[in-house]
């Protein structure tokens, strides 16, 4: 494999989770699995895949599971390739010759780009042309396609329009609609999505997360890696503590201020505290809405929560107003974060705009 294996951050890894090229099993993802195995039993294999769906739903670990089973020529129909097998020990140290793997790649400064950049993709035509004399199958996986900036993403349309012998190009996308349209088109599709409660709860027991996982896979929405974010910075707990916040009579300002100074903390490994809080009120506002579209959401992810969203969005309104605040303070966040302002006043200030919102007040009068 030509990517470069002492990288010391992984920007495919999700934190506190195994890389996906060591996760065997994709779980809740039964009509994607079959649609591949389908086009692989009819011996024409499409050069270009797009693997799409919600961050955190098994995108990586398919494509993973797909290149192993290519490069491995087992042709078993349920895509296994034995543990011991020769390409599987490979692939899990990253020595795979027959395998180029496309990430956001460390700058000359040692720091990670934001993007992927075209170098990246020199890198894999570079792969496609040296590998060329040996022949057979030749994979590369691009983790995540809408990662690219312009410059690389044409370029990976060329290899799209005139594929090289042999190669199949897997590209994860967690937003597909931000990639060139023409790539979208060269490209199968496997669609992913969010995982059922039973399936996020059977991804996350062997992971052993911290916090009730219910309540984890409710507040994540069917993503796995979602959850593994949220759990590895305390989400439940910071959850819990928002929730609270509009179960009183009156917000507390004094416990408000405390939420919002949370915010604050430096970006660690464990994520940015910022950016978790707009997340977790992001998802408040999104089931307060949904609460009042469809009635109370099971399971709870908070004690009372059920209770709160029931007061502060019983019907169709108050759903729309939540629906309209949850856009509002998400591109308030954006431009705050955008010039700099004081995490901890940009969140108080929220808190107390939706303090101060019709479908609060007039539930805590009902209370």
């Amino acid at each position: 494999m030509s990517d470069d294996p002492d990288i010391p951050v992984e920007s495919d890894r999700v934190p506190g989770a195994p890389h996906p090229r060591e996760t065997r099993r994709l779980v809740g993802q039964d009509p994607a699995l079959a649609a591949f195995q389908t086009a692989a039993a009819s011996g024409r294999m499409h050069h270009g895949w797009l693997i799409t769906g919600p961050r955190g739903t098994g995108k990586a670990t398919l494509a993973w599971i797909i290149a192993r089973w290519l490069l491995a020529g087992t042709g078993s129909p349920d895509l296994s390739v034995p543990e011991d097998h020769p390409v599987a020990r490979r692939l899990r140290a990253l020595s795979e010759p027959r395998l180029h793997l496309v990430r956001r790649s460390l700058d000359d400064k040692g720091r990670l780009r934001a993007e992927i950049v075209v170098e990246d993709i020199r890198k894999l035509l570079s792969f496609f042309h040296m590998s060329a004399a040996e022949g057979g199958r030749r994979v590369a996986i691009i983790d995540a396609a809408d990662d690219m900036n312009t410059a690389a993403a044409n370029a990976v349309l060329k290899m799209l329009e005139e594929p090289p012998a042999g190669a199949v190009l897997l590209l994860v996308a967690h937003q597909p609609a931000r990639l060139l349209p023409t790539i979208r088109s060269r490209c199968r599709e496997l669609r992913l999505m969010p995982l059922s409660p039973e399936d996020m709860a059977t991804a996350l027991a062997p992971l052993e997360v911290a916090g009730n996982p219910a309540r984890l896979g409710a507040l994540a929405g069917g993503s796995v890696g979602e959850a593994l974010r949220l759990s590895g910075q305390d989400g439940l707990d910071r959850y819990a503590d928002l929730v609270a916040l509009f179960a009183r009579p009156e917000m507390d300002r004094q416990a408000a201020a405390a939420f919002a100074q949370d915010a604050a903390g430096r970006p660690g490994a464990g994520g940015d505290p910022f950016d978790l809080t707009m997340t977790l009120l992001d998802r408040f506002l999104s089931r307060a809405a949904r609460t009042g579209l469809m009635g109370a959401q099971l399971p709870e992810a908070a004690e009372g929560e059920s209770a709160v969203l029931a007061r502060i969005s019983p019907d169709d309104r108050a759903a729309r107003h939540w629906a309209s605040a949850q856009a509002e303070l998400s591109a308030r966040a954006r431009a705050g974060r955008a010039v700099n302002l004081d995490p901890v006043a940009l969140v108080m200030d929220m808190l107390l705009t939706l303090a101060q919102a019709p479908g609060a007040t007039e539930a805590r009068g009902r209370g």
